[in-house]
C-alpha cells in the first residue's frame, strides 16, 4: 500500500451529461479519502475541444453536489495543484513530452490519417490486432530534424519497450501481466499539440500528488501504457484500484440505450440524492451485516476494499426504486413538500413551461392536463400512437432509433441545435418527410400528438428527459 499521504481523484469529460458512473466512482473515491483522512480532487478532463463545454462542466458541478459529493480540490473551489481543467495545461503536457522526446522514449510520428486507416483495415482483414507498424519509430534524426522544420504534421508516440512483460498490481485483482509485445505505441501528443488522455492522466496523476487510482475496470488495459510512462519518466507509481463496472440485467455494461445513465435524469424523475448514494454505495460493497439502508457516515465507518465484489454489480432500478422508497417515506410531510417544490415543480421549470402553454390555457386549471408529461419519466405511449400516417413499425423504429443517436451529440441542448438535428435527418433520407418526422418526435417526447412548440419543449424537458424517452419508445416498438 501507498504510504504517502492519501490523494484520489475523479476526472470527468464535460461532453455530455453527467454519468451515473462518475457519481458511482466518485463515491469510493470520497469515502476512501474521508476515512483515511485524505484529499478527494475534481479534475475536468476538456483536452476534446471539439465536444468539450462550459455547459457540461457546470452541470458535472451541479449534478455531482445534488447526489451529496463534497471535493476538497477543483477548478471552482481551487487548490493548490491548479489548474485543475487540462485545456489549461496544455504547456505542462508539452514540456513532459519534450522530456520524453530527449530521453528516447517517444518519437515523432509523421504517419497521415489515411497511411493509418489503411493500416487497420489491412489488420482487420488479416484478423490481426490493429496498433501502430512502427514505421516512424526509427527514423533517422536528419530526417526527422528536417521534416520537423518544414512543418510537416505528426503526432508524439511513446516507444514501448520490444520484449519483456508489464505488470499491473491492482488492489483488488492481484498481479496482472501483459506482454509487451501487444501493447500499442500510444500517441500522447496530437498533432494540434494537446495530449490524449494517457499522457495527462500520468502526467496529471503525479504532479497532483495522486497516491490511489480509483477507476472502472474498464481502464484495466490502459494501465500498462500509463506504467510505462511512469517508469519513462522515473515516478512512483499510484496504487491502481479497478471498480467493477455496472451493469445491465444482461451483464452487459450499462449504457444509455438500456438505462437511463443520466444524474439529471435521476434527479428530475424524483429520486432522492441520499438513496441515489445508498444504492450506488451497493454496487459492487456490501455492509459486514449485510444492511441495505445505511448513511455515508456509516459506510466510512466500515469501508475496506476487501468487502468489494468483482462479479458485475447490476444497475437494477427496480431496487432503487425500492429504495427510494423507504426514504420518502421516512422524510417529515414539510420536508417532503420542500422536495417536492424544490425537485419536481422547479421555479425556474415552471416559468418556462407557463411561458409554452399559456396560449393554450382558458382556465388555470388547464395546467396540470396541459403540461404533465413535463414533470413525470413514467409517460406509456401506446404502439399505434408511435407509428404516424405514412409509416410502418419497422420504418417508426428505425426512425426514432436515429434519432436518438443524432441528439445524444447534441452538446447543447437548445431548441435551434435540436431543430437543426431533425431537419438534418430528413435533408438526409428520402423515405421520410418534415411532418412525419416532427409529428414522430412530438409523440416520441410528449406521448401527445398536439403540444406547445415541439422543440422549445424538448429544449424545457431537458436532454435526459428526451433520451428517456426515446429509450421507452424504442422498447415499446422493438421488432
Amino acid at each position: 500500500m501507498n504510504s504517502r499521504p492519501v490523494r484520489v481523484r475523479i476526472a470527468p469529460s464535460p461532453t455530455g451529461d453527467p454519468h451515473v458512473g462518475t457519481a458511482y466512482i466518485g463515491l469510493f473515491n470520497m469515502i476512501f479519502a474521508r476515512q483515511n483522512g485524505g484529499s478527494f480532487v475534481l479534475r475536468i478532463e476538456d483536452t476534446d475541444q471539439t465536444r468539450s463545454t462550459k455547459e457540461s462542466e457546470e452541470a458535472i458541478y451541479r449534478s455531482l453536489r445534488w447526489v451529496g459529493l463534497t471535493w476538497d480540490e477543483g477548478p471552482d473551489v481551487g487548490g493548490p495543484f491548479g489548474p485543475y481543467r487540462q485545456s489549461e495545461r496544455t504547456e505542462i503536457y508539452q514540456t513532459h513530452c519534450a522530456k520524453l522526446l530527449e530521453s528516447q522514449h517517444a518519437y515523432r510520428c509523421f504517419c497521415s490519417a489515411d497511411r493509418l486507416e489503411r493500416l487497420r483495415e489491412e489488420q482487420r482483414r488479416m484478423k490481426l490486432p490493429t496498433k501502430y507498424d512502427g514505421r516512424c519509430r526509427e527514423l533517422a534524426a536528419e530526417e526527422v530534424s528536417s521534416r520537423t522544420q518544414s512543418g510537416d504534421p505528426f503526432v508524439i508516440r511513446l516507444k514501448t519497450p520490444d520484449d519483456g512483460i508489464t505488470v499491473v498490481n491492482d488492489l483488488l485483482r492481484g498481479e496482472i501481466q501483459y506482454e509487451n509485445t501487444q501493447i500499442d505505441d500510444q500517441v500522447l501528443l496530437k498533432s494540434d499539440g494537446f495530449p490524449t488522455y494517457h499522457l495527462a492522466n500520468v502526467v496529471d496523476d503525479h504532479l497532483m500528488e495522486i497516491t490511489h487510482v480509483i477507476r472502472a475496470e474498464e481502464w484495466i488495459p490502459s494501465t500498462p501504457k500509463h506504467i510505462m510512462l511512469y517508469n519513462a519518466f522515473g515516478w512512483e507509481q499510484p496504487t491502481f484500484i479497478h471498480m467493477p463496472l455496472l451493469r445491465n440485467a444482461d451483464r452487459s455494461k450499462i449504457s444509455k440505450r438500456k438505462n437511463p445513465v443520466s444524474l439529471e435524469f435521476f434527479r428530475k424523475a424524483g429520486f432522492l440524492p441520499e438513496a441515489m448514494l445508498n444504492f450506488l454505495a451497493m454496487m459492487g460493497w456490501s455492509m459486514p451485516n449485510d444492511q441495505e439502508k445505511f448513511c455515508l457516515d456509516e459506510m466510512r465507518s466500515q469501508f475496506s476494499w476487501d468487502r468489494m465484489s468483482l462479479s458485475g454489480p447490476v444497475f437494477n432500478l427496480e431496487k432503487l426504486e425500492w429504495l427510494n422508497g423507504l426514504y420518502l417515506r421516512e422524510l417529515p410531510v414539510n420536508d417532503l413538500k420542500a422536495r417536492i417544490l424544490a425537485e419536481v415543480f422547479r421555479e425556474e421549470l415552471v416559468t418556462e413551461v407557463v411561458k409554452l402553454i399559456q396560449e393554450r390555457m382558458r382556465r388555470l386549471d388547464e395546467f396540470v392536463p396541459l403540461s404533465s408529461f413535463f414533470f413525470t419519466t413514467d409517460v406509456q405511449t401506446p404502439v399505434e400512437q408511435l407509428v404516424p400516417k405514412g409509416m410502418d413499425k419497422k420504418l417508426a423504429h428505425r426512425v426514432i432509433r436515429d434519432l436518438s443517436e443524432h441528439l445524444d451529440n447534441v452538446t447543447s441542448w437548445k431548441s435551434g441545435n435540436i431543430e437543426a438535428v431533425l431537419r438534418a435527418y430528413v435533408d438526409s433520407h428520402d423515405d421520410v418527410n418534415i411532418k412525419q418526422v416532427f409529428m414522430l418526435s412530438r409523440i416520441v417526447a410528449t406521448g401527445r400528438s398536439a403540444s406547445p412548440p415541439l422543440f422549445e419543449t424538448m429544449e424545457a424537458m431537458g436532454k435526459a428527459l428526451c433520451q428517456d424517452r426515446f429509450r421507452r419508445a424504442l422498447a415499446t416498438l422493438r421488432p
